[in-house]
C-alpha cells in the first residue's frame, strides 16, 4: 500500500469514528488543496466541529495507539502512525476563531463553527475542507472561491490582507513561499498588504523566519520567491546582506553588472541542476562578499579582490543568526571560499599540482564545487557564455584525469603519525605534523605519487633534510 492509498483508508475510517460519535469532521487545508493540484500528499489535518482533543483521544482508542501528543496550549492533538504506517502524522483540531493584540503572536483561541475557523486561515487556496463523514464524504466546503483560485494560479488571503498578516506576519513568508513552489501568481491587494505589514515580520522568532526562507530556496524556481522578497520589502528586513546585491555603478565608462540579479540567476541554475539545499544556498551566498570588496580601479575599472574568502568568513555570521547548523555552514563557506578556484585554471599551461591541491582542498566535495562553478555561468552574451563553458569543461576534463591518476578525492597521508614516531623515534608534537605535511606538499606537488612505498624511500632518503628543516621551521631559525 503506497502513502497516498493509505491517506485515503485512515480518513474514511476517521470518518467512520466520527458518524459513531455524531460529530462533524472535515480534512482540511494543504490536504484539499494538493489533491485539487494533483500533487503529492504527505499528511493530512483533521478538523472537527467540537472538541478536537477528545476527538483525537477516540481514534487513538480505535486505532489502539497509545502515543497521542496533546498541545494543550494551542488545543490540538498529533496522532504518530509509527513507521509501519511511513511515520505518518494526523493533526486533529477544534473548529476554532481567533484574535490578537498588536505587540503579540499569541492569540486569544474561541471555540467556533466551520466558517469562522476557515476564515481564519491564511489563503482562499488553504481555506478549504472536505467532509469526511459518510452522508456528505468527499464534499468540499469552499467559503472563498479557493477553488477558483487554484484554477487561476493566485495566492489571496480569504479576509482583508492587513488582518490576515497583522494576524500572523509569518505569513508573508508562507504567501511568498506558495507562489516560489507552486509558481503562483500574489493577489495584488494581497501582495500590496505584504508591503505594508513587512516591518511586523521582525516579532517573528527567527527560526520560523529561517523555516520559510529555506523551503523558498528549496522550490523549483526559487528567484521568484526571493524577487518577491525583494519587491515587498521583506528581504532587507530578514537578509539585508542580499539586498546590499543589488544596483549597478558607473565610473570612466566601467560598469558592472547588478550582483543580486546575478545570484538569482546562479541560484536557478543551481536548482535546475541539484535539490541539494547546502548547495543552493551556496549559490545564493557566492559572491556575498562582493559590496565589501569592491573597488574602483583607475584604468581599469571594477574589481573585488577577495571577496570569495570575505564572503566565505560573512557565511558563519549571517548563518548564525539565522539559526542555521553548523555543518551546513561548513558545508556552504568552503564552497563559497572554494568558487573561484576552479574557473581560475582554465589556462592549458596549468600544472597538475595545480589541479591537485584544488581536489586536495575541496575533497569529497569536488563535484558539488564543480557544479557551483557551472551554475555560476550566467553571461547573456552567447559569444561569451559558449567561451566560458568550454573553458569549465576543460578545467573539468583536467580535474578528472588527475583524480583518476593521483586518487587524491579522499587524500590520507600514506604514513601515519605513528609510524613517524616510530620510524624517527619522534614523541607526539609539532615535528611529527609538519613531516606529514612535508608528504603531503611532496605528493601534491607531485614529487612523489599517492602511495605508500614511495612515501616511505621519500622519508627515508630525505631523512636529515626533513628533520633539520622541520626543527628550524618549529624554533624559527
Amino acid at each position: 500500500m503506497t502513502r497516498e492509498e493509505l491517506i485515503k483508508e485512515l480518513i474514511k475510517k476517521i470518518g467512520g469514528i466520527a458518524d459513531e460519535n455524531v460529530i462533524d469532521a472535515y480534512v482540511v487545508g494543504g490536504y484539499v488543496r494538493d489533491t485539487i493540484l494533483g500533487r503529492t500528499v504527505k499528511d493530512f489535518d483533521v478538523m472537527v466541529v467540537g472538541d478536537g482533543v477528545a476527538f483525537a483521544e477516540k481514534v487513538a482508542k480505535a486505532f489502539r495507539i497509545q502515543t497521542l501528543v496533546i498541545y494543550s496550549n494551542f488545543g490540538t492533538a498529533m496522532l504518530p502512525m509509527g513507521p509501519e504506517n511511513f511515520d505518518l502524522k494526523i493533526e486533529f483540531v477544534g473548529a476554532r476563531s481567533e484574535s490578537y493584540h498588536q505587540d503579540s503572536r499569541k492569540p486569544v483561541v474561541q471555540a467556533a463553527d466551520l466558517q469562522s475557523d476557515l476564515s481564519r486561515r491564511d489563503f482562499t487556496i488553504n481555506a478549504l475542507a472536505m467532509s469526511i463523514t459518510q452522508a456528505s464524504f468527499g464534499q468540499i466546503i469552499d467559503l472563498f472561491n479557493g477553488r477558483d483560485d487554484i484554477t487561476k494560479k493566485i495566492i489571496r488571503t480569504p479576509l482583508d490582507p492587513d488582518t490576515t498578516f497583522s494576524d500572523d506576519p509569518l505569513r508573508m513568508m508562507r504567501a511568498v513561499r506558495f507562489a516560489s513552489q507552486l509558481l503562483f501568481t500574489i493577489d495584488p491587494a494581497t501582495l500590496d498588504g505584504i508591503a505594508r505589514n513587512a516591518e511586523r515580520i521582525a516579532i517573528i522568532s527567527q527560526e520560523r523566519i529561517t523555516d520559510e526562507l529555506i523551503k523558498i530556496i528549496d522550490s523549483p524556481k526559487p528567484s521568484a520567491g526571493m524577487n518577491i522578497l525583494n519587491d515587498t520589502g521583506l528581504l532587507k528586513i530578514i537578509f539585508p546582506e542580499l539586498t546590499a546585491l543589488a544596483g549597478v555603478e558607473q565610473q570612466q565608462g566601467y560598469l558592472h553588472k547588478d550582483v543580486f540579479k546575478h545570484t538569482l540567476k546562479v541560484l536557478d541554475n543551481m536548482a535546475e541542476m541539484s535539490e541539494d539545499t547546502r548547495l543552493r544556498f551556496a549559490a545564493l551566498m557566492h559572491d556575498i562578499g562582493k559590496p565589501r570588496t569592491k573597488r574602483f580601479v583607475d584604468g581599469a575599472g571594477w574589481t573585488f579582490h577577495g571577496h570569495e574568502d570575505v564572503g566565505s568568513r560573512m557565511v558563519k555570521g549571517i548563518g548564525r543568526k539565522m539559526k542555521l547548523p553548523t555543518d551546513f555552514l561548513n558545508y556552504v563557506s568552503k564552497m563559497v571560499r572554494l568558487h573561484m578556484r576552479p574557473i581560475q585554471l582554465v589556462d592549458e599551461e596549468v600544472t597538475d599540482s595545480a589541479i591537485r591541491r584544488l581536489i586536495f582542498d575541496s575533497g569529497q566535495d569536488v563535484d558539488a564545487l564543480l557544479t557551483l562553478c557551472r551554475a555560476d555561468i550566467t553571461s547573456g552574451n552567447k559569444e561569451r557564455a559558449k567561451r566560458h563553458l568550454e573553458n569549465f569543461e576543460r578545467v573539468l576534463q583536467r580535474v578528472r584525469e588527475v583524480e583518476e591518476k593521483d586518487r587524491l578525492r579522499a587524500f590520507q597521508p600514506p604514513i601515519k603519525g605513528e609510524e613517524i614516531m616510530a620510524l624517527f623515534g619522534l614523541k607526539p608534537g609539532k615535528t611529527v605534523g609538519r613531516l606529514k605535511k612535508m608528504i603531503e606538499e611532496a605528493v601534491l606537488d607531485g614529487v612523489i605519487p599517492n602511495e605508500y612505498d614511495a612515501a616511505y624511500d621519500y622519508l627515508m632518503k630525505n631523512k636529515n633534510k626533513i628533520l633539520s628543516e622541520a626543527e628550524t621551521s618549529l624554533h624559527g631559525k
